[in-house]
């Protein structure tokens, strides 16, 4: 099977959210992934970390659930990590980090992350 490690940006424990779907069935899929946010917890037995990994080896693709307002400060951890794509789920559209992103090589997408994964498209 392909690597398609996924950094979740914005995990959260809280069952109601996206993010915790995503992780729940990222991890359903076989899919290994690194939830990342700001309360500590865990979220499909993985310890959400509150600060970003400096680097993650053969990482693929940057799930972000995290609203573009509150994106910027997080530009320069995320270009770093040099993932082979960010998805964009809804609600966190950002052009300015498309265009940034794209600069680099890295492919994106907005897209659903919880139906990407539902539809085998992931």
């Amino acid at each position: 099977m392909e690597n398609r490690k996924t950094l979740i940006a914005g995990a959260s424990n809280n069952p109601s959210r996206y993010s915790y779907k995503a992780a729940h069935m990222l991890k359903s899929e076989g899919i290994d992934f690194i939830p990342v946010g700001l309360k500590r917890g865990e979220v499909a037995g993985q310890p959400i970390l509150n600060k970003w990994p400096d680097t993650v080896e053969k990482l693929d693709t940057i799930t972000l659930y995290i609203g573009p307002d509150l994106q910027p400060p997080l530009y320069d951890n995320i270009l770093k990590l040099q993932p082979r794509r960010i998805i964009f789920n809804p609600g966190t559209e950002n052009e300015e980090l498309v265009q940034l992103a794209r600069a680099k090589g890295i492919e994106t997408e907005y897209a659903c992350t919880l139906v990407l994964l539902s539809t085998g498209q992931y």
